[in-house]
């Protein structure tokens, strides 16, 4: 029986783990299931379309033409000619005259305007043009933002978890070195003396048998005989069941018997495992400083990383760009030569906005008891005081 219990154990605890991870994968899934359906539609709709040269492109060659040919010897007058005419001319220019839209709108170039239009990051190098892609970027945004918000609350609550526990585990072990410093020989000794009382209470608490009972116990004797076995029976009840184990379930014989309702009770404990998602951020409490430690050394570690394939950037433009993406500002100032390497960054990403989403709600929660404690301040100075009037 014991032989076939544990295969049956291990299969429960597997069910159980594969039940709990199972909103967080679908979360994750769902969203890369999405970044690559919308990779290969802006590929194709963006990428297929057709560049038509207007009227505005000829007179842009024109007018350049004539710039060329008012071109002189003098580099000092072709400097003020350049900064007149040209400038100006560039500016007016758009980039679609000059760049092939298949070069742009690869299927990776699509999959990083897709995480660029989710994430709500916006670089602006990389748009649709198309009125189609325009509706379509517009529907697109529209339920992969809010997906998007989902999978960074829920892996939120993951990191919240970790990093309470990590937080807490320290501060713990901080506190066992203070106190091993702290303790003296007299103290460990006043230890040990209540270690010793509290063993010695333990062997007092133990199992007694009727005899023991009626020994210790000589104001029964005095009682009449009805009485005195009641008490007897009721004591001996009150020690067994503080020192027997409790009995199993009922209820787990069921669900394990009965196949049909312990599927339904899966399912309520999967239904039970979407309703908690973001109540661990809800609770989390670290300082504030060290969340700020931590996105300074996450952004760090990816700064030192990103100028190995982008050779146009070095530690402090990385710094900067890795601030601005994780925060979803994207100025597009800085421009990436290889966005098909920086997707394979994707879930550093991810995890870097998770990051800073939790040092915002952080940050939040400071900022309104902050402005409740100014509040009630400003709230008892205002209060009128009382006055005594003689009787």
């Amino acid at each position: 029986m014991a032989s076939t219990s544990q295969p049956l154990r291990g299969k429960r605890a597997c069910k159980k783990i594969f039940w709990a991870v199972f909103p967080h994968a679908c979360f994750i899934l769902s969203l890369v299931i999405y970044a690559f359906l919308g990779a290969l539609m802006f590929s194709h709709i963006e990428g297929n379309r057709k560049v038509n040269l207007s009227e505005e492109y000829r007179k842009f060659l024109q007018n350049l033409w004539y710039i060329s040919r008012n071109l002189s010897d003098n580099m000092t007058e072709n400097e003020e000619i350049f900064k007149e005419k040209i400038h100006e001319l560039l500016n007016a220019a758009e980039r679609d005259w000059f760049v092939n839209p298949k070069d742009i709108w690869t299927f990776f170039g699509s999959l990083f305007f897709c995480c660029t239009v989710f994430t709500t990051v916006g670089y602006g190098n990389t748009y649709p043009v198309t009125r189609i892609g325009k509706y379509l970027c517009m529907v697109y945004a529209l339920f992969g933002i809010p997906l998007m918000f989902l999978v960074l609350t829920d892996m939120g609550d993951i990191l919240a978890t970790v990093l309470s526990k990590s937080y807490n585990e320290f501060r713990k072990l901080q506190s066992k070195i203070l106190a091993s410093k702290l303790c003296s020989r007299s103290t460990c000794n006043k230890g040990d003396e209540l270690k010793s009382r509290a063993q010695s209470k333990v062997v007092i608490n133990e199992p007694l048998t009727i005899m023991e009972v009626l020994k210790i116990q000589p104001g029964i004797k005095r009682k009449p005989v009805k009485y005195r076995n009641a008490e007897i029976f009721e004591m001996l009840i009150a020690r067994e069941s503080e020192h027997t184990k409790p009995a199993r379930n009922k209820s787990i014989e069921r669900w394990s018997s009965c196949p049909e309702l312990a599927r339904g009770k899966t399912m309520s404990r999967v239904i039970e495992n979407f309703d908690k998602i973001g109540k661990q951020l809800e609770k989390f409490d670290v300082p504030i400083v060290l969340m700020v430690l931590v996105i300074f050394v996450y952004i760090s570690c990816a700064a030192a990383i990103l100028p190995n394939w982008e050779t146009r950037l070095d530690f402090q433009e990385a710094f900067y760009f890795c601030f601005i993406t994780l925060t979803t500002i994207g100025f597009g100032d800085t421009q990436l030569e290889h966005p098909k390497f920086f997707l394979f960054f994707s879930l550093y990403i991810i995890i870097g906005m998770e990051i800073v989403f939790i040092a915002f709600k952080l940050g939040q929660d400071r900022l309104i008891g902050l402005y409740k404690k100014v509040i009630s301040f400003c709230g008892e100075k205002k209060m009128p005081s009382k006055k005594v009037y003689p009787k």
